[in-house]
């Protein structure tokens, strides 16, 4: 019994260092989910997501704990301004239409409901 154990011990220590010795060529094809840990303000302010109109630096002046503003969103802003060549107010703008869109909202804020009823 002991002969056996100490065999599968010895292929196990001969495959993990063959494997870690060949990583580089095998890590590239094995899938992996990878995912960014929670960002700060601090640095959605130094990826260029702040302006006058959108100031982050009063929340980093004040030591708010929030992880910082939405992945999702981050990433589909920084697409715009990277596909489109705009600012990143400009680059919101859109964003936000865009959402507005998807959920049958009007650019002035309205719902696009008929049987949408407001009272003013």
């Amino acid at each position: 019994m002991g002969y056996i154990l100490y065999s599968l011990s010895f292929a196990f220590l001969v495959f993990g260092t063959a494997l870690y010795f060949t990583r580089s060529r095998w890590l590239p094809r094995v899938p992996y989910v990878y995912t960014r840990l929670p960002t700060s303000f601090r640095e959605d302010i130094e990826a260029g997501l702040s302006s006058a109109a959108f100031d982050l630096s009063a929340n980093v002046e004040a030591g708010d704990s929030r992880q910082g503003l939405d992945e999702r969103g981050k990433r589909e802003v920084q697409a715009i301004m990277k596909r489109r060549g705009v600012g990143f107010d400009e680059a919101r703008r859109l964003y936000m239409e865009d959402r507005f869109k998807k959920n049958n909202i009007g650019p002035d804020g309205r719902p696009r409901d008929p049987k949408f009823v407001s009272f003013s």
